[in-house]
């Protein structure tokens, strides 16, 4: 498979058009899944998926084989989310020193009506709307199958960290969808 791989990379690297759709088609619905659990909304998926191709289409020189290039994909998808969010957050701490400096107060989350059934659609909700670290812990976790040192290598925390991260998740997640206010 990683010779197969490897030719496909290299068509890739001489201009074939038809090889990189091949890669796209291949893996952009598994990668397309990750980012939205990730990003919690459709629209930041969309804009984050096309950002990862366009990266990997840069770095296709640097994938060697070592694993499978759905592998590289996945691994750059994650790494790409991570430093997205990580850019997001610096922005809003600069942005919100202002509002804390004044003491604003933080408006209270109204809690949903949530059936007893849950749904697939309602967990997805529910998961888009965990704090991002909580969430970002979660899907690497619960989700995609990380274990907790590769989620604190990922993410530059300690294994505690994302032990505690995917532990307050699920506590949010389920006050959430029980409809008790988290």
């Amino acid at each position: 498979m990683r010779a197969v791989d490897l030719e496909l990379v290299h068509r890739c690297q001489h201009g074939d058009a038809a090889a990189f759709e091949e890669v796209y088609r291949a893996h952009a619905g598994r990668l397309y899944n990750l980012v939205f659990r990730m990003a919690g909304s459709a629209h930041d998926a969309e804009d984050l998926l096309q950002e990862i191709f366009l990266l990997a289409h840069r770095k296709l020189g640097s994938f060697r084989g070592d694993s499978s290039l759905g592998t590289w994909l996945y691994r750059l998808a994650v790494n790409h989310c991570l430093d997205v969010f990580r850019s997001r957050q610096a922005k809003m701490a600069r942005a919100t020193e202002s509002l804390d400096e004044e003491g604003a107060a933080e408006p209270a989350a109204t809690s949903p009506m949530v059936p007893t059934a849950v749904s697939r659609l309602d967990l997805e909700r529910a998961i888009a709307r965990l704090p991002a670290g909580c969430r970002t812990a979660f899907v690497l976790h619960d989700v995609e199958g990380f274990e907790h040192n590769e989620i604190a290598k990922l993410l530059g925390v300690s294994e505690g960290t994302s032990k505690s991260q995917v532990h307050k998740a699920r506590m949010k997640l389920r006050a959430m969808l029980s409809g008790v206010t988290p």
